[in-house]
C-alpha cells in the first residue's frame, strides 16, 4: 500500500460503517445474485428465435455486461470479497474467461474511506491508553480492500510514522467472503465450477489468511529491513513494535513519488535507468537469494525517493512498501529457475528445454509443446539474454553500449501474444500457481521499466547467478 507524498484522500466519500457482518455481505451478494439470475432468464427467452451466429455475438455481450455487474457489485463491498476478486484476475487468466478477467481488473482498492470515529474507535480498541501516545492524522493518505493508511506522530519522540490500520471484521470475513463469491460466480454462469478453480480459492484462503496477520508482515519487513539496510539504492519502512499487532502496523513514514509520476519521467535517463536496474535486481534477489518474493506487481507498493539535487553524496532511491503478498519457494523451484534463467542468458533453445525437465508440468508435454514452451521462455528472458549471443533482439531494442531498452521492446504483447499461440497448440493444464506468482510479477516489473524507460545491463543482472 502506497506510503507517499501525494495530496491525502479528503476529496473521496467517507462512509460511516462497512458491510462486516456475515448477514449483510450475504444480503448483498444475495441481492446481486438475484439480479443476476433475472437478467439470464431474460437474455435466454429475447434470443430463443436468433440464430445461432447471431445469438453467440449476443451472449458474448450479455457476458461482458454480466461480468462488468459482477465487479460493480463488489467493488462496494471492502474487504476480502473485492481482494478475492483482484487475485483473481491476477493470477486466474488460465481460469476464468476474459470477459470476466477484463471485470475484475476493474476492481479499485482507491475507494471510499472508512470515517474517523470507526476508525478512532479501531484504534482504541487496539491500542487501549497507548492511542494517546499518538498523533494521528483523521485523514487518510491511503485507502485499499482490507485497510487504511494514516499518518502519525510519536508525540515524545516526534518519530513520523504510518499507521495501516486493518478494517474490522475483514478478517473473520475471509472464508465466508469465499464461499459467497464462488456462489456470484456460478450464478452467473460464466466460470466453470472446475477442480482447477477450486484450488485457486484454496491458495487464495491461504494467502489472505496470512495477508490478515500483520505479525507475519511485520516480521518480513524486518527480514527485508536487514538485507537492505546497507544498499543506498533501496529504502524499506522500519517497523514499530510499540504500536503494532495483529490487525495493526506502525512503521516509519517513507517519502517519495509514486512510478507513474511527471517528475520521475523528467529525471535523465541515466537515473531512470539506475532506478530500473535496482527495481530488476531487488526481483533476482527475491528468487534467487532469498528464496521468497513480494508477489504483487502492483505500482503502489513501490515509491521512488529523488535525491536532493544540492547534496552531491545523496542517491534516488526505490522504495519498497506492503511485504503482506510474500510467497517462499521451494528448492526444485528454485533449481528450475536457475536453470531456464541460466538457458535465457545464453539463448539456448534446447539448454531450455532440458533446464524445463523434471517439473510434472513440463514433463507432461509432448515434444511440440515442450519445444513451443521453450520458445515462448526465451522471448520471456530476453532483456536477460547476452545481447553477443542473441540474434532474435530488436535492433532498436539495444543502446550504444548494448542494454535493454525496455521502452522500445514491446515485451508484453509480444509475450503474450507468442503465450496465445502456445496455448493454442496444446491441451492446456493449469501452470504450477507458483510459475503463475513469478510470472506476474515478472510482467508487473517489465510494466514498470518500461513506464521508466529504463535501460538496463543484462551481464550485470545475469552473471550473479550463473
Amino acid at each position: 500500500m502506497a506510503n507517499d507524498t501525494s495530496k491525502p484522500t479528503d476529496n473521496k466519500q467517507s462512509i460511516d460503517s462497512l458491510k462486516t457482518s456475515g448477514f449483510e455481505r450475504r444480503m448483498s451478494i444475495a441481492k446481486t445474485s438475484l439480479n443476476i439470475g433475472r437478467r439470464w432468464a431474460g437474455n435466454s427467452v429475447s434470443g430463443m428465435f436468433l440464430d445461432k451466429k447471431a445469438r453467440s455475438a449476443r451472449n458474448q455481450v450479455f457476458m461482458e455486461a454480466q461480468a462488468n455487474y459482477v465487479a460493480q457489485e463488489l467493488g462496494k463491498l471492502k474487504g476480502s470479497v473485492v481482494k478475492i476478486g483482484q487475485m483473481l484476475a491476477m493470477y486466474g487468466e488460465h481460469v476464468l474467461p476474459p470477459e470476466i478477467t477484463r471485470a475484475l481488473q476493474t476492481l479499485n482498492d482507491d475507494t471510499a474511506i472508512l470515517a474517523w470515529p470507526k476508525i478512532e474507535q479501531t484504534l482504541r480498541r487496539t491500542l487501549g491508553s497507548k492511542l494517546d501516545e499518538l498523533e494521528v492524522n483523521h485523514t487518510p493518505i491511503g485507502t485499499a480492500s482490507l485497510a487504511q493508511v494514516h499518518r502519525a506522530t510519536v508525540i515524545a519522540t516526534g518519530e513520523d510514522v504510518v499507521l495501516k490500520i486493518q478494517y474490522p471484521g475483514v478478517a473473520d470475513a475471509i472464508d465466508s467472503d469465499l464461499a459467497l463469491f464462488k456462489r456470484l460466480l456460478k450464478v452467473s454462469n460464466a466460470v466453470p465450477q472446475t477442480r482447477a478453480l477450486d484450488t485457486w480459492f484454496e491458495e487464495i484462503r491461504d494467502l489472505l489468511h496470512v495477508e490478515v496477520d500483520y505479525t507475519i508482515e511485520a516480521a518480513t519487513t524486518e527480514r527485508f529491513y536487514q538485507r537492505l539496510a546497507n544498499d543506498p539504492r533501496y529504502s524499506v519502512p522500519k517497523i514499530n513494535r510499540d504500536y503494532s499487532s495483529k490487525y495493526l502496523l506502525c512503521m516509519s513514514y517513507e517519502a517519495g513519488v509514486s512510478v507513474a509520476s511527471e517528475t520521475l519521467k523528467l529525471l535523465p535517463n541515466e537515473r531512470r535507468s539506475a532506478i530500473g536496474q535496482a527495481a530488476i535486481e531487488i526481483m533476482m534477489q527475491e528468487i534467487f537469494v532469498w528464496g521468497e518474493m513480494q508477489t504483487d506487481p502492483n505500482f503502489g507498493n513501490y515509491l521512488v525517493r529523488i535525491a536532493d539535487e544540492n547534496d552531491p553524496q545523496a542517491q534516488d532511491k526505490l522504495v519498497l512498501l506492503d511485504f503482506g503478498a510474500i510467497r517462499q519457494f521451494d528448492t526444485q523451484l528454485l533449481t528450475i529457475a536457475h536453470g531456464l534463467l541460466r538457458a535465457g542468458y545464453h539463448h539456448d533453445h534446447q539448454a531450455m528445454r532440458t533446464a524445463m525437465t523434471g517439473y510434472d508440468f513440463f514433463d507432461s508435454m509432448s515434444d511440440k509443446v515442450s519445444s513451443d514452451i521453450a520458445t515462448l521462455f526465451l522471448l520471456a528472458t530476453e532483456p536477460f539474454s547476452n545481447p553477443d549471443t542473441n540474434p532474435d533482439i530488436p535492433s532498436n531494442c539495444l543502446d550504444h553500449s548494448k542494454r535493454y531498452i525496455w521502452a522500445n521492446s514491446k515485451l508484453h504483447s509480444r509475450i503474450s501474444a507468442r503465450a496465445q499461440r502456445a496455448m493454442q497448440s496444446f491441451e492446456f493444464n493449469l501452470p504450477p500457481k507458483e510459475f503463475m506468482f513469478i510470472s506476474r510479477k515478472f510482467i508487473g516489473a517489465y510494466t514498470f521499466l518500461t513506464v521508466l524507460d529504463a535501460h538496463t545491463d543484462s551481464n550485470n543482472l545475469v552473471k550473479p547467478f550463473l
